[in-house]
Order: structure tokens, then sequence, then C-alpha cells
């Protein structure tokens, strides 16, 4: 059974609802200090850094890693990507001015947070779309060099936990791979599209059922996009 493309206006809507999902999840993360991987997280430790708005810095983060998709990858995914990262960096920024938080649970927010922020990303992979940047660059290396995505992605996010450590307390880098930890859980469980299509003939649910495994963790919010991009490819 072959695909049914997703219109345009389907993909603005979907991608723009996903980025109000991560923007509000990343807002969160931000009223307690908490930290994730990809290029979001690249993006947060700027915050502390050089004391920059998360929105801009998500942006510019992402600006080098279009060329690469648009040649590596596809230009709808691409231009959907684009999408994605504008939305998440405009509605990041003007959040605050509509919601106020005065207090929230440290672990709520992790919790909550990550669960948001997977939803949101689970939205964008079906509208071939991503968060984009490591990503991006894992899936070219692993396409180019042999470099496996998941332990590039590994090990960007876990340098990025290592140094969140010199700007926030330990307590709250344990707390952030909580977030993570749910983040993933919400991909790995959902992110599997074998469920929700139909196998035609019993020699194909077979092979289905004999190739079905247990969901594996990544880390990171760009944790899955390789899979997603293979099967955009495929």
């Amino acid at each position: 059974m072959q695909k049914t493309k997703h219109s345009v206006i389907e993909d603005v809507f979907a991608l723009i609802s996903a980025g109000l999902f991560v923007a509000f999840g990343v807002y969160l993360f931000q009223s307690q200090d908490l930290m994730v991987g990809g290029a979001a997280g690249l993006a947060l430790l700027g915050t502390y850094a050089f004391d920059m708005d998360f929105g801009l810095l998500f942006f510019l983060i992402n600006l080098p890693f279009y060329t690469l998709a648009w040649t590596q990858i596809s230009k709808r995914f691409t231009i959907n990507t684009f999408i994605s990262v504008t939305t998440v960096s405009v509605l990041t920024e003007q959040i605050p001015a509509f919601v106020d938080i005065s207090h929230v649970n440290p672990i709520f927010a992790a919790v909550f947070g990550g669960i948001l922020i997977g939803v949101g990303m689970l939205m964008m992979f079906r509208h071939s779309s991503s968060l984009g940047g490591v990503g991006i660059m894992a899936f070219f290396l692993q396409q180019r060099f042999n470099i496996r995505a998941g332990t590039f992605q590994l090990a960007v996010d876990s340098t990025i936990l290592l140094c969140a450590l010199f700007f926030i307390a330990w307590h709250l880098v344990l707390i952030s791979i909580l977030a993570a930890f749910c983040l993933n859980m919400v991909i790995s469980l959902n992110h599997r599209p074998e469920r929700y299509f139909p196998v035609q003939g019993e020699n194909n649910t077979k092979k289905v059922e004999g190739e079905r495994t247990e969901p594996k963790l990544g880390s990171g919010l760009d944790n899955n996009l390789n899979s997603e991009l293979r099967a955009q490819n495929g």
C-alpha cells in the first residue's frame, strides 16, 4: 500500500502545531534550567555562555545544515525543516508573553517537557521534517563516512550534558537525563511505521512480525532522525 503525501496546507499546519509543542517543552526546560541534546541543547548552552536569546541561537545554529540537507537528503525535507526550526525559534521567544509560570516542579517540567517535545518531533517526522542540526549531520556522516548516526548523536549529546555542568547544578543535569529519557520513549514507542500501515498478503505479514523488535532508546532531540530519513529515501 502506497503512502499518500500530505498537501502543503497539511504540512504547514502540522509543522506549526509541532513547533508549538516543542517550543512549550523548551519553555518548561528553560524555566527550570534543564538541558536537552542536539541543536536545541547547543542553543540552550549558548544562552548561558553568551547571554543570547534561545530562539535566535537555535535559528543560527541550524543555518549551516540546510545546505547539507538540501544536497544530501531532499528539497522538501529541507524546506519543512526550515519551517519547523523557524517556528520553534519564534514561538520560544513569544510564549513568555502569553504564559507566566510562577512555580513548576523540575521533575514535572522534565517529564512533561520531554513528552511535549517528543510529540512535536513525531509530528515533524510524519511530515518529512525535523529539528535539523545534529540529526542532519549524523545522517550525512553515516551515509558518507559510515560513522554510525546513533554513536555520533550520543557523543554530541553527552558532550552537551557534560558542558552543562559548568553552568547548571549537577542535580539539574540528572533531571535533564530524565527529560531526554521521556522524550526518547515517546519517539521510540510511537515512531514505528509498520504499526500504522496495513500489510498485504500472509508472507508480508510474517515478515513484518519476524522483524519486529523491542524499541531501543537513543539520546537527545535528534534521536530516530536517521531512521526517518532512511524511510524518506526508500
